[in-house]
């Protein structure tokens, strides 16, 4: 489905895109599922073809908002699209968003931090409960046993996974 030049494109390009993104995704749940690496790379090698020739074609017809975006799409597809060369690598950040989200909710009820000193402390703070929520472990017991390491002079507790 081609567009008409100087018209507004943008439905029809979202519909491709869209349609792009959902294969991807797809294709990368298949590879969870079965873990079958070569025929995921071979999919991924006509995938990009594919997505590079649809921002090809529709880059010239899009207006300013969906141009923009292909030519993120376009100039940093190492970022959009690593998970195309790497499986291993999932295809969204939903982990990270999870991750963001206990600063994001603290900083939105308490009205942030007034100094630069205590935002960076906020954020140490914060990763360490969210490192030891993805450890399973408890973050007040990893306070405790820094707290004694740091009063006694003992070897301070690591949140590096052994394994």
């Amino acid at each position: 489905m081609l567009g008409l030049p100087g018209k507004n494109n943008n439905a029809a390009i979202a519909t491709v895109f869209i349609d792009l993104i959902n294969e991807a995704f797809i294709q990368h749940r298949l590879w969870r599922e079965g873990r079958d690496l070569p025929t995921y790379y071979q999919w991924a090698i006509d995938f990009k073809l594919r997505l590079n020739g649809a921002i090809q074609t529709w880059l010239s017809q899009a207006g300013y908002a969906a141009g923009l975006l292909l030519k993120s799409l376009r100039d940093k597809a190492e970022q959009w699209w690593y998970f195309l060369d790497d499986p291993n690598v999932p295809p969204d950040n939903n982990l990270a968003e999870r991750s963001l989200r206990l600063a994001v909710t603290k900083r939105k009820v308490c009205g942030g931090s007034r100094s630069m000193k205590r935002f960076e402390q906020t954020a140490d703070l914060l990763s360490v409960i969210q490192t030891c929520r993805f450890q399973v472990r408890s973050a007040m017991s990893f306070f405790r046993e820094a707290i004694s390491a740091h009063s006694c002079e003992l070897a301070m507790p690591s949140l590096i996974p052994l394994s």
